[in-house]
C-alpha cells in the first residue's frame, strides 16, 4: 500500500498483525477481570446479548479464528484441520460453552500463531485477487488483499471481540474504555493523564 504522496505507507502486515495482537490480549486481559471480580468467568461463557446470538465462549472463539484465516487467506495457504476443529468449537458454544482455561489457551494459540509470522508476513497478498467462501454457500470475489482486510478481516475480527466485550459488560463485569484501547497507554503525552 502506499500513501497519497506515493511514498510507502502501512502495510497489511503493519496492520493486521499488531490490531490482532492488541485486542486478543486486551481480551485475555477483560476474562482475567471476570474471573477476579466474578470469581467464576466460566459462568458467563454461556451468556449471550440476545437468544439468536452465540454465547461469550463462541464469541472468543471466532475472534481466534479470524486472526488464523486472516493470516492464511492472505497467504493463500490451505486452512489446517485445527482450524476446523476451533470453528466446529465455536458453533458448539451454545451447548458447550467450556471454561475460560480452554478459553485462555485459544486466544494463546492464536498468539502464538502471530509469533510464528515474520513482519511482512501478509504482505504478498495484498495485491492480489482472493475468493471467500463461506460455508454456508456465499462466495465473494475479491479484487486484492486489502480489500479483504479492510471489508472483511477487520469487520469480522472486531464484530466478535465487541460483542464479547458488550456480554462481558451485560453481566456486569467492570470494563471502561481503558480496558478496550489499554494499548494507547503506550503513546500517553506525560502529564495528561486524568487525576484519580
Amino acid at each position: 500500500m502506499a500513501t497519497n504522496g506515493g511514498e510507502p505507507g502501512m502495510t497489511l502486515s503493519d496492520l493486521l498483525l499488531p490490531t490482532y495482537r492488541q485486542m486478543l490480549t486486551a481480551l485475555a486481559a477483560w476474562l482475567r477481570k471476570a474471573e477476579e471480580q466474578t470469581g467464576n468467568a466460566d459462568a458467563l461463557l454461556a451468556a449471550r446479548l440476545a437468544p439468536d446470538m452465540f454465547p461469550l465462549s463462541t464469541q472468543i472463539r471466532f475472534a481466534c479464528l479470524q486472526v488464523h484465516e486472516g493470516g492464511r487467506r492472505l497467504r493463500h495457504e490451505a486452512f489446517p484441520d485445527a482450524m476446523d476443529a476451533l470453528l466446529n468449537e465455536g458453533r458448539q458454544g451454545g451447548e458447550n460453552p467450556g471454561t475460560l482455561a480452554e478459553a485462555l489457551a485459544r486466544i494463546d494459540e492464536a498468539l502464538a500463531y502471530l509469533d510464528s509470522l515474520s513482519a511482512d508476513a501478509l504482505d504478498d497478498g495484498a495485491g492480489q485477487p482472493l475468493a471467500l467462501e463461506l460455508p454456508m454457500g456465499i462466495a465473494f470475489d475479491l479484487d486484492d488483499g486489502g480489500r479483504y482486510a479492510r471489508d472483511w478481516a477487520l469487520p469480522q475480527f472486531y464484530f466478535h471481540i465487541m460483542t464479547a466485550y458488550a456480554i462481558l459488560r451485560r453481566e456486569g463485569v467492570e470494563l471502561g474504555k481503558a480496558d478496550y484501547v489499554a494499548h494507547m497507554f503506550a503513546y500517553l503525552r506525560p502529564g495528561t493523564a486524568p487525576a484519580s
